[in-house]
């Protein structure tokens, strides 16, 4: 994957080493030109830019990136305009570090809800998620297993979980499914919402656009989201 990571203190320094060590194609991005000479060596490429200027990101592939990690630190400010930039102009998911739990309710206004607090996480712990490339969000349990949401199938669109039983073959226990649905606020704006469904039975229908949430070992949910092989998804 191609991912740009902005900030190079010691969190995204190690962030971006950890990540190019993996196979990655990582752009590290920072100010201060005094870490891009202590990174530019050991990532793919490091670019000095001040990533609160807007005119600035004519200098990155900011299309062609996979995903973007805004892990600046020192500036809260910096932090969240950066955030709303890479927002603004571009389409490729946002992981965000936040360093308050105002700073937490502003990446949510903005539509950010993949929000890493470094301290509680280890760099080593996000790469693994990072690394999930077809997943939407993951919740590592240990170096083998993981809580993932991925996209419903379009061969299972309109079928019953026991249906799919018999059907595809996948290593995986689906824990629930998350559907979207329409909500309105008090003045009658509507905004669209996911929420789960509960416990799923075998008579639940999958939907187009569900998100299942599955539990398994990491080699066979990367095999569902790639489609290599058939295993088997039990409720």
């Amino acid at each position: 994957m191609k991912i740009i990571v902005f900030g190079l203190g010691n969190f995204g320094m190690s962030l971006a080493i950890s990540l190019t060590e993996t196979g990655n194609e990582v752009i590290g991005v920072d100010k201060n030109i005094e870490k891009i000479n202590l990174i530019k060596d050991k990532i793919s490429h490091a670019i000095a830019l001040d990533s609160t200027n807007e005119l600035s990101y004519e200098a990155l592939p900011l299309k062609d990136a996979d995903k973007v990690v805004v892990a600046i630190g020192e500036n809260e400010g910096a932090a969240i305009i950066t955030t709303a930039i890479i927002k603004k102009l571009s389409d490729v998911k946002i992981i965000s570090r936040a360093l308050s739990p105002i700073h937490d309710t502003v990446l949510e206004a903005m539509g950010i809800y993949s929000i890493i607090h470094p301290e509680q996480e280890s760099a080593d712990r996000l790469t693994k998620q990072i690394n999930f490339k077809s997943t939407l969000e993951n919740y590592q349990l240990d170096d083998n297993f993981t809580i993932s949401e991925v996209k419903a199938k379009p061969e299972f669109y309109g079928k019953t979980l026991a249906e799919l039983d018999s059907i595809d073959k996948y290593h995986l226990t689906l824990v629930t499914i998350i559907r979207k649905r329409e909500k309105r606020n008090l003045i009658g704006k509507k905004s669209i919402i996911k929420e789960s469904i509960g416990r799923p039975a075998p008579d639940t229908v999958v939907l187009e656009n569900d998100i299942l949430v599955v539990y398994g070992f990491n080699k066979d949910i990367e095999t569902y989201c790639l489609g290599q092989e058939e295993h088997q998804i039990r409720s």
